[in-house]
């Protein structure tokens, strides 16, 4: 039985993933011989890349320059600041944030069509699939979403992510973060994704 829930299961995360033209859309092929497919993949490839280019840079400095404690307070301070101006740099119709369905800061609370890709893609991963690097969902007939899921693959990211041993460290999260549910990570884990929304 739990063998036939597990297929199911697996079954019903890949037609998630896989939809289309309405769902998800991840065929290379189909991708080339569709030229607005292609165009909305290299903007939303561009696009995240900012956003973690620039949010991973200000969080090394500040964990290099002061630890953890020190990266806490970029990251409640000024990460979602950061996010909003990587936003006004991008094309006009295009954004760009982080999501999680264990989320630390409520800003990054999935919508509700976000949160199934999200929890199809952590069934995925409990099945020991690959996750695919992008997906992009087509909304409506002038606006995608882009996913590009985010894995813990830095030891760092457990200090404040993982079961965090420091006891000041964790009593000024639960402090800043009352809600806070962004721990008991382990590496390889899924974090959760970047969403591009591209609107033609």
């Amino acid at each position: 039985m739990k063998i036939l829930q597990s297929i199911a299961l697996v079954s019903f995360s890949a037609a998630l993933l896989l939809a289309s033209p309405q769902g998800m859309q991840q065929n290379k092929g189909k991708a080339n011989k569709n030229p607005e497919l292609k165009e909305v993949k290299q903007t939303a490839k561009a696009s995240s890349k900012l956003l973690l280019k620039t949010l991973g840079s200000n969080m090394k400095k500040n964990m290099k320059a002061g630890g953890p404690m020190q990266a806490l307070d970029f990251c409640s301070k000024e990460a979602y600041n950061l996010t909003e101006k990587v936003n006004k740099e991008l094309p006009k119709g295009v954004s760009v944030k982080r999501i999680s369905l264990k989320e630390r800061n409520p800003a990054n609370q999935p919508q509700k069509d976000e949160a199934a890709v999200l929890k199809a893609l952590a069934q995925l991963q409990n099945a020991n699939i690959v996750l695919p690097k992008m997906l992009v969902q087509k909304v409506d007939t002038h606006t995608y979403k882009v996913y590009k899921p985010l894995v813990i693959n830095k030891k760092v990211c457990l200090k404040c992510h993982g079961d965090i041993q420091n006891k000041k460290l964790k009593a000024e999260i639960e402090k800043r973060y009352p809600e806070d549910k962004a721990t008991h990570y382990k590496m390889g884990d899924l974090r959760g994704a970047v969403v591009t929304t591209i609107k033609k």
